[in-house]
């Protein structure tokens, strides 16, 4: 059996070319998705290898690999990454008759599907008087006057971001979000920094009135994985879901595309299949706070608290990759750093 050797992160990582495996590059970050790896592997005897970077580094190495590249899907948690990968030619279409059927027409594209959703919402005090107002805010709103020197929000280098930005784009056009765009950095109560984490914590504090933070950073703090200290903190804050009198929250989601070279696509089939099997999606929510890609699961019990039957967008996620170098260039020239 021909092995190929490659090194990452200091660590070896042996790639085979049976036909018994699958090799897998991935920018998702869980523990849980080797567990859920090995249920794929106990389920049907094929092995998953896998591959873990940041995802410009992986796609990058797959330009570089070209016809020698092992892997057979690429993972990202990002639609926008997906599109920059399809752009660059690196997917094949896939077929699965099943994927098609069960991922919405808005979360896939014939290059690549989700697996999972992640909604971005903001958050603030539970002791805020106008909790009631608020949950009529939209994204828009984030340029109010009332909200000056009131707003946490990461930085414009960070990808959930840029495809919050996209999506505003796509409905607003390019002027009116620069404009929108303008206003929101003179609302920020500090110039962006850390992680979604460290913007519910800003608010929880008391250094603002609101954060934007993606649902599952809010639902890890609460689920005392990250400490008594943040379950706390989190434990004084209210999701509030925006955008619902318009075209709803805005979602992201996870997913999956298989590889122009890929040399396994019968496997690579049987694994993107099963990562959308119920079995596979309880897994998925339970262990990283996602939404389910299928209906008929329910998300983990602290995201279901957060309320399930919010209005969520139905845009084409594909079109926050078509804009996303406008979204950066856009925030960059708006004082957004």
């Amino acid at each position: 059996m021909l092995k190929l050797i490659f090194i990452l992160t200091n660590a070896l990582v042996f790639f085979s070319l049976s036909a018994s495996e699958i090799n897998v590059y991935s920018s998702r970050h869980y523990n849980s998705d080797l567990i859920l790896h090995e249920k794929f592997t106990k389920l049907t005897g094929i092995k998953v290898n896998i591959i873990s970077g940041k995802s410009k580094a992986l796609e990058k190495r797959i330009q570089e690999e070209g016809k020698d590249c092992p892997a057979d899907l690429f993972i990202v948690a990002d639609a926008g990454r997906l599109h920059s990968a399809q752009k660059k030619n690196l997917f094949q279409k896939f077929n699965s008759k099943k994927i098609e059927q069960i991922v919405p027409a808005n979360f896939r594209t014939e290059f690549w599907f989700g697996i999972a959703k992640r909604a971005r919402i903001f958050f603030v005090s539970k002791n805020n008087p106008n909790t009631s107002v608020l949950k009529n805010i939209s994204y828009i709103n984030l340029a109010d006057p009332e909200w000056e020197n009131k707003v946490l929000i990461r930085s414009s280098n960070n990808i959930y971001n840029q495809s919050l930005v996209s999506h505003l784009i796509e409905i607003n056009g390019y002027e009116i979000t620069k404009q929108w765009a303008k206003k929101l950095v003179s609302n920020m109560a500090r110039p962006p920094q850390g992680n979604d984490r460290s913007q519910l914590l800003g608010v929880a504090s008391g250094d603002a009135e609101l954060a934007v933070a993606n649902t599952y950073y809010y639902a890890l703090m609460l689920s005392g994985q990250k400490g008594k200290e943040q379950k706390e903190a989190a434990k004084k804050l209210l999701p509030i879901f925006p955008n619902q009198k318009y075209d709803g929250t805005h979602m992201n989601i996870s997913g999956v595309g298989i590889l122009k070279n890929a040399k396994n696509i019968d496997n690579a089939i049987k694994f993107s299949e099963f990562l959308l099997s119920k079995q596979a999606q309880v897994h998925i929510v339970n262990n990283t706070f996602e939404y389910p890609m299928l209906e008929n699961i329910k998300p983990h019990q602290i995201i279901s608290e957060m309320g399930t039957s919010f209005k969520q967008s139905s845009i084409d996620v594909s079109t926050y990759g078509k804009w996303q170098s406008d979204a950066l260039k856009l925030m960059i020239e708006s004082g957004w750093n």
